[in-house]
């Protein structure tokens, strides 16, 4: 499993604009990535599932994907996360 960590940069956190984004870029890498913060995990394709897990600005989260070949998808999304979203 690849795991990366990435800070929320948007200053509304994981909700709406920024979280259809994230969703949809996720969505686009063709691979099963999971985001999680805390105990709570949701599939970073699904904008309502992000939206659920209320992750707010400065929040840390965890990306997963059991593809070896996901790194560099990982780290993409990880770059994403660290811009402010909203303002996009």
């Amino acid at each position: 499993m690849i795991t990366r960590t990435a800070t929320i940069a948007s200053s509304v956190g994981l909700h709406a604009r920024p979280a259809a984004i994230f969703a949809k870029a996720a969505a686009d890498t063709d691979l099963d990535i999971t985001i999680s913060l805390g105990d709570e995990e949701a599939d970073a394709a699904s904008v309502l599932e992000v939206m659920t897990l209320g992750a707010k600005h400065g929040d840390e989260v965890t990306l997963s994907c059991e593809d070896d070949g996901a790194e560099a998808a990982l780290d993409s999304l990880v770059d994403l996360l660290g811009r402010d979203l909203d303002k996009e």
